[in-house]
């Protein structure tokens, strides 16, 4: 079974191209006129070989191709962060793709309300351990599906061209509000690891001096970012206007997550099960 068998039944055309390896690109730009880039390096790849080498790649090849637009994923102000690899590199393509001469958009995340179901939902439902830190920092989610609309909307208004602009959601949460909005919904208590954010900076050290583990340590990278205590938001009403969208149709984490754990409990009733059911998997 293909991962991408569920793009077929939709519709579309899949075509088979690896960042790592440039020469696999222009063919899959054959009969293209709009790259959509939201790839990334999964957790056993190297950062810098797929969102700083492959992306060159890519954007080189869209050149060669003739590509008419480019929308580029970034993060919330990475060139604020140059010390964190990702972010650094995310500022680097930026600037590249400024450069490149393709009419472009780019589009700065805050965050996903799918990865707080993988990070906090999931793990309470199961009543497995959930992973926080002591820090402040804020995040305003966005539904992926939103993120999807705002893309196309941004294909269609001229406004957006050759723009960066940040997307996130109605409210910023710290991650113990959302561990409490979750066990709220779920109606158990979580089992909640706090991981000091000095104890990540230390784990970072101790892993950037083994050359097997660099790219362990530019993940936690982060870390210094979360120290910082920030807010991950901005304010959208000038991105609403422009993209020609109603705020009022973005999905908040509470209603996501509510609509989530509502359709969720409803089957562990179905089938006899309790909300701190262990190995309930989704």
């Amino acid at each position: 079974m293909n991962p991408a068998d569920f793009l077929r039944d939709w519709g579309a055309k899949v075509v088979n191209g690896d960042l790592t390896d440039p020469s696999s690109i222009p063919a899959c730009l054959v009969g293209v006129s709009t790259v959509i880039d939201c790839a990334t390096a999964r957790p056993e790849e190297s950062t810098r070989k797929v969102d700083w080498e492959g992306k060159v790649a890519l954007i080189q090849a869209a050149q060669a191709m003739g590509i008419s637009r480019y929308v580029f994923f970034s993060i919330y102000d990475c060139d604020k962060h140059p010390q964190v690899p990702l972010m650094n590199i995310k500022s680097a393509t930026e600037k590249f793709l400024g450069s490149s001469g393709l009419d472009y958009t780019v589009f700065r995340l805050c965050g996903f309300h799918q990865a707080v179901i993988g990070n906090y939902a999931v793990p309470i439902l199961e009543d497995r351990a959930v992973w926080g830190t002591n820090d402040d920092t804020r995040t305003a989610y966005l539904d992926s599906t939103d993120v999807a609309k705002m893309t196309m909307a941004a294909l269609r208004v001229e406004a957006a061209s050759r723009r960066t602009l940040t997307l996130s959601g109605p409210k910023a949460w710290t991650t113990r509000e959302v561990i409490e909005l979750c066990e709220k919904m779920a109606n158990t208590n979580a089992n909640v690891t706090t991981v000091p954010t000095w104890l990540l900076k230390r784990t970072r050290s101790v892993l950037r001096s083994l050359q097997w583990a660099s790219d362990a340590a530019d993940r936690l990278a982060f870390a210094e970012v979360l120290s910082n205590n920030d807010t991950w938001s901005s304010d959208m009403a000038e991105t609403y206007r422009l993209l020609e969208l109603d705020p009022g149709s973005v999905t908040g984490l509470e209603d996501y997550l509510q609509e989530y754990f509502s359709r969720i409990l409803k089957k562990l009733k179905e089938v006899g099960a309790t909300s701190d059911r262990t190995n309930f998997y989704v």
